[in-house]
């Protein structure tokens, strides 16, 4: 007679389990899977799958009830999810709802989550620049925080390994404090753009370059982008709909496909992770518990490797609630640094201002990207009275109103030439410290709806990041007028943490156990089975989007795992 619970054991027993189906997630995925682990993919939210769940993807603007706007009553039932630019009628179905996942917030933060398939790949702005010695090094050359235990060398062969893969567009620009990756043809800086760029580089002896954006978008499909049966960007500039053409990368229209081609990937919506189990005996991570969203059961899954990419927030969350005996604090807890150090992007300052110009210029299409201006604060060496430094984003547009009327007024509109001028609007994205008071942890009484312990926030903004805005609206304001532009404003958003996304850290890698939570390959010092390669990982957040370096970080540990798996060592 059988045994039914050795039967059912072996059926919940994989090679690798991934947590998580965002960015870090999906590339997991697809790494294990290729090198032959059988792997088990758990996401807590619902299925999408590319294409088939798109369903704004081809709409109107006139066929939304809003014309695209959510209404008064979603956004007052939403307080926090609406204060970000995604949460429109086109996408707000791709993000979580503020009273259905509570947390508790010590100080303002206004967390921003996707939970389904694909996480945020399906929300996030595709930009991907690549991190330069100077970041990796940035902590260890100012003193403050924790030294990285990799270093820019360490990790650039597999930024070119997921940039040939993802589809990156870009220029060559060479640039010590932006390295160059694999690149497609880059997207082109408009007319008023380079007019900047041009006054910009005489002005300040090149130092401060201006450049087209590096993003996630295929410019020219080569044979790795149509294997995966995507196609060339269309600039419909729709993309936080989901992509049908799989222009832009994400984990729906890429990794996860890819990683199900192997026939080794088993994926389990509707599985929110509890807690990693920890076998006292053998000294290792055993797998997880999962409790299903639909049945309220709770479920065991087994495996030899583990990954957490759960994004950094509810990574954290994960490990704090992976207790035992060994690990009363959570799971690899010995530093007690789980939680603390968060970090994210500072994206409150913004400069707009006029060009009276170019009159007879105008926008082609719809570019899904924008212009961009590298960290040029402290890069080589501290020479402000803040720490790190910044990056900025910009766009341009007419000023002119050529959708203005409606019937044969907007048509004559329509066909009037637009000789007005330009306007730029730019957006600072800092660097912000991570900071041992910053930090998450466990609510000891509230618990959420599967009875797992509600997050308690204490995130905030102090003087250095002050320091970094006003530095901000000096620098650009004073680049623009040299530049000839008039009509510059400054303003605060007063936004909260959380709100832009980019949240880091708590689960930080470093050479000391002591003072770090992971070793150089983002590998659990006291439990080497568990590998971590969202943004809890990050030791600092530099000023780049953080994404590209995700995937790298990601892919590299996989390549670590298996080989060490198969010696013997995990």
């Amino acid at each position: 007679m059988a045994n039914f619970n050795i039967d059912a054991k072996r059926a919940q027993t994989f090679d690798a389990i991934v947590v998580g189906t965002g960015i870090s997630g999906g590339w997991a995925a697809k790494e294990l899977t290729e090198k032959g682990l059988k792997t088990l993919v758990l996401e807590r939210g619902k299925d999408v799958k590319h294409i088939v769940d798109y369903p704004t993807t081809n709409m109107f603007p006139w066929e939304f009830e809003h014309r695209g706007q959510p209404s008064l009553a979603i956004r007052e039932a939403n307080p926090m999810a609406s204060k970000h630019y995604i949460f429109k009628e086109d996408a707000m179905h791709f993000v979580v709802k503020d009273a259905e996942h509570p947390y508790v917030q010590e100080k303002p933060f206004d967390w921003m989550r996707g939970y389904q398939v694909g996480g945020r790949s399906l929300l996030w702005a595709r930009q991907t620049q690549r991190w330069s010695e100077f970041d990796f090094e940035g902590p260890a050359r100012d003193g403050f925080a924790t030294d990285w235990p990799i270093r820019y060398k360490d990790i650039a062969p597999w930024y070119s390994y997921v940039e040939k893969f993802a589809g990156i567009s870009g220029n060559k620009d060479g640039l010590p404090q932006l390295p160059d990756g694999e690149f497609l043809p880059p997207h082109e800086l408009t007319c008023v753009e380079k007019h900047f760029s041009e006054q910009t580089a005489k002005n300040y002896n090149n130092t401060r370059p201006i450049i087209i954006g590096r993003a996630a978008h295929i410019t020219d499909p080569q044979p790795v982008h149509l294997e995966q049966g995507r196609a060339k960007c269309q600039h419909r500039n729709m993309c936080q709909r989901g992509c049908p053409f799989g222009g832009y990368f994400s984990t729906n229209s890429s990794t996860l496909p890819w990683a199900e081609k192997t026939g080794n990937l088993t994926l389990r919506p509707h599985s929110v992770v509890h807690s990693v189990i920890y076998d006292e005996k053998k000294k290792r991570a055993t797998g997880v518990r999962v409790v299903d969203t639909l049945t309220r059961e709770m479920t065991e899954y087994y495996a030899r490797i583990i990954f957490v990419n759960a994004s950094a927030i509810n990574s954290n969350l994960i490990l704090l609630n992976s207790k035992s005996n060994r690990f009363p604090n959570g799971l690899g807890n010995d530093s007690g640094v789980l939680g603390k150090f968060i970090g994210f992007h500072n994206y409150r300052g913004r400069v707009s201002a006029e060009f009276d110009g170019f009159h007879d210029r105008t926008t082609d299409g719809r570019r899904p990207n924008g212009s961009y201006i590298p960290r040029f604060r402290n890069v080589a060496k501290q020479e402000t009275d803040f720490l790190r430094g910044y990056a900025v984003s910009m766009n341009t547009s007419k000023l002119g109103n050529q959708n203005a009327g409606i019937g044969e007024d907007l048509k004559n509109s329509l066909f009037a030439p637009d000789n007005s001028g330009w306007s730029i609007a730019a957006q600072m994205m800092g660097e912000t410290l991570m900071k041992e008071s910053n930090m998450i942890s466990l609510h000891p009484t509230l618990k959420d709806q599967w009875d797992i312990p509600q997050l308690k926030m204490s995130v905030a903004f102090d003087d250095n990041d002050m320091k970094m805005v006003e530095d901000f609206y000096t620098e650009l304001s004073e680049m623009l007028s040299k530049a000839g532009f008039i009509n510059i404003k400054t303003s605060d958003t007063k936004r909260n943490p959380g709100s832009e996304n980019h949240e880091m850290g708590g689960i930080k890698m470093g050479k000391d156990p002591k003072t770090s939570m992971l070793n150089e390959w983002n590998q659990m010092h006291h439990c080497p089975n568990v590998f971590v390669t969202d943004g809890g990982s990050m030791v600092s957040t530099a000023t780049q989007n953080p994404s590209l370096t995700y995937m790298a970080l990601t892919a590299r540990a996989v390549d670590y795992a298996v080989k060490e798996m198969r010696k013997g060592g995990i």
